[in-house]
């Protein structure tokens, strides 16, 4: 019913920028909070950044000052602008939406498929 497709990753050096972009589409009534997850090897998913509809964020302490979350309500977009990478910001990076695609369902989340962000020393 509902499909988040990401975009944006890539290899970058330590220093470097990217921008990642997550679009949210298929039967939507209203998207509530959107945000960023990532997982590294052998680690566990962590919240990185997220957004409210109303455009209230907050993010990771790793990230703060260094990336920044906005989204476009008329596109159901969500991205992320990461500047400052690390090496230890390599991970496989989710989208995640909260969603109600009636205005009589509740909302439940959906998550993208991932994209692969690599930061080289």
């Amino acid at each position: 019913q509902v499909q988040l497709v990401e975009s944006g990753g890539g290899l970058v050096q330590a220093g470097g920028s990217l921008r990642l972009s997550c679009a949210a589409s298929g039967r939507i009534f209203r998207i509530n909070t959107m945000g960023w997850y990532r997982q590294a090897p052998g680690k566990q998913r962590e919240l990185v950044a997220a957004i409210t509809s109303g455009g209230s964020t907050n993010s990771a302490d790793s990230v703060k000052g260094r990336f920044t979350i906005s989204r476009d309500n008329a596109k159901n977009t969500v991205y992320l602008q990461m500047n400052s990478l690390k090496p230890e910001d390599t991970a496989v990076y989710y989208c995640n939406a909260g969603v109600r695609v009636t205005i009589v369902m509740t909302e439940k989340d959906y998550w993208g498929q991932g994209t692969q962000v690599t930061v080289s020393s």
